[in-house]
């Protein structure tokens, strides 16, 4: 293990800098000569202007110096390499292979994995061009006219956010649905106007145990062989089964017990995390709707940058700078959370895929090694796509008291044709990240009429950083770039924070008083002790269970 990263010279350099620099203003900052330049850079597809932060050269000096001594780029050949550094499972964190050329060499435990990868991936293409192309048919010989995915965490946030991301080069003849909450609710509506002889469900389960997704599953077997007997199907329950259920899954006996045929189950490996998989066989859901090709471009997304952290220097290398910059606030302005905007509807649930892959990844409270940290590691992310965000919470953004550093994602070619409203769109997101930087000081306000009572409340601080990320389009390979830029800017994190990004021991412990709960429930009995305050809650559900069920009856 190395020297506590908060006993490092660099980060000593960064404290005092930080004292010497906290006070400055944007304002001021912008007007630094060549500061483009240095703080924006241009990637394929994709222009970033970290100028509106509050940094110098000299402050991406220092946190460049604070990777070095880190071992970030240490930690980045690992992580390419098949290095074991999932550190707690003992095993490798080894995603950058999904999206790795057929002829590249990355072994894991000494087996070259890429060959594995894309014996996967063509399967996937065979079938989902079946499907695509009206080969693959339903128990009554029906095409698929709806393909339903299943699963939760990791094995939905990646598929359901990118097949919203990528609507416009979706086959807009087939729906494609996703359920991940073991809410009735969420399946009841998804459900709710299929015919089950055209509908194809996809199981994303490494395991094929998850609680939620299994429970999900079923119901979904149910109401398909339920509808396949109303249709005067005479195939016996497994056939039906295998004609409308696929797997996504390592777990053969459990996936043939359910009645899927294990020639209709895509692998994939436990060196690939859960939410580091939207680029594995856990993208089938997303391969259907976009089409091989288009999934094929999405990967490339990937590797450009992939390409580009493990060659640019630091102090150029965007996911690496994004992950120091976020150090810097959360370091040592004491910021605790960070907003992500993307001002293009169709990114909408990008905010919450982040949620994902920064917190459960870096929500850690201990070093690689099992000790207490001594500084500060993620941040909260939330977000919500622009506009909606300006007539909710931009008020705290620009007048609150926390500081929230923001990433501000705009498309400059839309996937349609109203430009007026594209246009005003844009014109929101510069004005915003421009009235966050620069504000309105008293001074100004006043001079404009405001009356004196008034000016306190008409001054805006400024001084509120933000990351823009300009996409030429938004297609297949530039979201792929898209989310390995924050893939590897967790990596950068976790590697300053001397922490393991790949395990997520924190949702263990409720999952598992789940199931002890669960059984009571059934039950209708207590059977473990709890604290008071469960206790409580599980008498009051019984008390009024009788006479919810009443009501529906």
């Amino acid at each position: 293990m190395r020297q506590a990263i908060n006993l490092t010279p660099a980060w000593a350099a960064l404290a005092d800098h930080y004292q010497r620099t906290k006070d400055r203003h944007l304002r001021e900052l912008l007007t630094e000569p060549a500061r483009l330049s240095v703080l924006s850079m241009e990637l394929p597809g994709i222009y970033a202007d970290l100028s509106k932060h509050r940094i110098t050269a000299e402050t991406v000096t220092f946190l460049v110096e604070l990777a070095r001594e880190a071992g970030l780029r240490e930690r980045i050949d690992a992580t390419f390499s098949g290095a074991p550094v999932n550190t707690t499972e003992g095993r490798a964190a080894c995603h950058v292979a999904l999206r790795a050329p057929a002829d590249a060499v990355i072994e894991v435990d000494g087996h070259n994995v890429v060959p594995d990868v894309h014996a996967v991936l063509n399967a996937m293409e065979s079938f989902a061009r079946s499907v695509r192309d009206g080969e693959w048919r339903g128990f009554s010989g029906e095409t698929i006219k709806a393909v339903v995915n299943i699963g939760i965490g990791g094995s939905d946030l990646g598929p359901a956010m990118a097949t919203e991301a990528l609507r416009s080069y979706a086959d807009d003849q087939v729906t494609h649905r996703f359920v991940s909450n073991v809410d009735g609710a969420a399946m009841q509506w998804a459900l709710r106007d299929l015919d089950p002889a055209s509908t194809l469900f996809v199981v994303a389960s490494k395991t094929f145990t998850t609680q939620e997704t299994l429970t999900n599953a079923k119901s979904a077997r149910q109401w398909l062989l339920e509808g396949a007997r109303q249709a005067g199907c005479d195939l016996v329950d497994d056939e039906v089964v295998a004609k409308h259920f696929v797997a996504v899954s390592t777990n053969a006996a459990e996936v043939t017990a359910f009645g899927i045929d294990v020639a209709n189950m895509f692998g994939f490996w436990d060196w690939v995390g859960g939410r580091y998989s939207v680029d594995s066989a856990i993208g089938l859901s997303l391969m259907l709707a976009i089409g091989p090709d288009h999934f094929r471009e999405f990967l490339e997304g990937f590797r450009l940058i992939d390409e580009h952290v493990a060659s640019a220097p630091f102090s150029r290398n965007l996911p690496v700078l994004m992950g120091l910059i976020g150090v810097w606030y959360i370091n040592f302005f004491g910021a605790t959370t960070h907003v992500v905007l993307p001002y293009a509807d169709e990114l909408r649930r990008f905010p919450a895929y982040l949620q994902q892959l920064e917190m459960e990844s870096n929500g850690k409270s201990v070093t690689t090694d099992g000790k207490a940290l001594g500084w500060s590691s993620a941040p909260v992310v939330w977000g919500e796509p622009g506009t909606n965000g300006q007539h909710a919470f931009y008020q705290l953004l620009h007048q609150g008291t926390p500081l929230v550093p923001a990433d501000f994602i705009g498309v400059v070619n839309p996937n349609h044709r109203l430009m007026h409203h594209h246009r005003l769109l844009l014109a929101n997101l510069f004005a915003q990240t421009e009235a966050l930087a620069i504000g309105r000081s008293s001074e100004e306000v006043a001079s404009s009429g405001v009356t004196p009572e008034l000016v306190p409340h008409k001054t805006f601080a400024g001084n509120r950083p933000t990351t823009t990320l300009l996409l030429n389009r938004l297609d297949p390979r530039t979201l792929g770039s898209l989310i390995s830029i924050y893939e590897h800017k967790v990596l950068t994190q976790a590697t300053i924070w001397q922490i393991n990004p790949f395990d997520q021991w924190g949702v263990e412990l409720g999952k598992a008083l789940a199931g002890t709960i669960a059984t009571e429930l059934e039950a209708n009995e207590q059977s473990e002790p709890h604290d008071v305050s469960t206790t409580a809650l599980l008498a009051a559900y019984w008390e009024r269970r009788d006479e919810a069920e009443a009501r529906l009856q």
